[in-house]
């Protein structure tokens, strides 16, 4: 089977789903590769390194899906790009399916088989093909280097002949892959961090990494395979709001993550909590593709209000495109491999991995919970 590889025309998305390096391990298998030309422009990976690794380079987006069976992206497919999935073909991306229904139903009626790479499960045997976690380690990174950037002031203690410059206090609201990633990251900056998680049991996680773990007076959440917090009541967020205006109020830079799958963002910060917070202060707000952790927060944008500047850029990973299409790279090969049998591609739906992200196929939504949401919405 062919796999194709096309250049993202998601506006200002920069990674590439396969980079050169990435290529051999598909060949091995049996598979032929063939890659859009330009696709690693955004990634500093030119055609000639792909054509030396292997891999054949398509002129065109439509010469492209016109030949491959295998269509691996970052991204969902955009408006312009559906009509050129052919009828049988396989589509492997970030689809944020959930958010995406009508994409999901345009894909069934093609009759592509489409797999989500956000719905690979938090196990152990997928952590290799954890998309979401590689991209989310990225974000955490960023988060802290974009906040201390647009910081007034230093991030480490300084003892300087013109005196001393007290280290930055920054707080960090979840616990997940981006928020420990952001603790590690303020730390080596010198920063002294504290972070809060309403599941306990990352205490440990947190603290290993010289971060305080911040407790408040509500009821905590047990563990649960998806490595996410789950939804709460609004009476919950309202105590918990109470109780985190205190800590806002002393932090310089506030790093909010808090993310529920498949649902708009949980408000944690509201306008009237923004009043208590130093002036100058930061707030970067990972969740803010979804709505926002923080009430005034507007995606791909930076706003000032009451004093605090908040940040609500969506693109970080793609920000840090060449380990990024890295990343990407192992888990999607990885997740594609399993699947494999000598070139070929072997759907067993008794695999958890695969149960879990298949979308559509022969014509039909698949995935259950898509499936009920689209027949609520008819």
């Amino acid at each position: 089977m062919l796999i194709g590889v096309p250049k993202e025309i998601y506006p200002g998305e920069a990674r590439v789903a396969i980079i050169p390096s990435g290529i051999q391990a598909l060949l091995d298998k049996g598979f032929a590769v063939v890659v859009q030309e330009g696709a690693g422009d955004g990634a500093h990976f030119g055609d000639e390194e792909y054509r030396a690794c292997g891999a054949s380079i398509a002129p065109s987006a439509e010469s492209l899906y016109e030949q491959a069976d295998i269509i691996l992206k970052v991204r969902n497919p955009q408006e312009e790009e559906l009509p050129l999935l052919k009828e049988n073909s396989t589509l492997i991306c970030l689809m944020d399916a959930w958010f995406n229904l009508p994409m999901v139903e345009k894909l069934a009626a093609q009759k592509v088989r489409s797999f989500a790479l956000e719905f690979i499960p938090r196990t152990t045997r997928a952590q290799s093909m954890d998309v979401l976690s590689s991209m989310g380690a990225i974000s955490g990174y960023r988060s802290v280097l974009t906040g201390a950037m647009a910081l007034p002031q230093y991030f480490p203690m300084l003892m300087t002949a013109a005196g001393t410059i007290h280290p930055a206090k920054v707080f960090i609201i979840g616990a997940g892959v981006a928020g420990l990633m952001a603790i590690s990251t303020a730390r080596r900056l010198g920063a002294v961090v504290e972070a809060y998680d309403t599941r306990a049991e990352v205490r440990e996680q947190v603290e290993s990494l010289g971060a305080k773990f911040v407790e408040f007076d509500l009821e905590t959440e047990e563990g649960n395979s998806s490595g996410y917090a789950s939804e709460k009541s609004e009476e919950f967020y309202r105590k918990q709001r109470e109780q985190m205006t205190t800590k806002i109020s002393q932090a310089d830079l506030v790093i909010t993550t808090a993310a529920i799958p498949g649902k708009p963002s949980p408000r944690l910060i509201t306008k009237d909590m923004l009043h208590y917070m130093k002036k100058g202060s930061v707030i970067v707000d990972l969740a803010a593709e979804r709505g926002g952790n923080v009430e005034g927060t507007v995606a791909n944008d930076k706003v000032y209000l009451d004093g605090v500047t908040i940040i609500g850029y969506t693109d970080h990973p793609g920000r840090v495109p060449v380990h990024a299409s890295q990343l990407l790279t192992k888990n999607i090969s990885t997740f594609l491999l399993n699947m494999a049998d000598d070139g070929e591609l072997s759907v067993d739906m008794e695999d958890d991995i695969v149960a879990a992200t298949l979308v559509t196929e022969n014509g039909e939504v698949k995935h259950e919970g898509l499936s009920a949401q689209l027949a609520g919405n008819a």
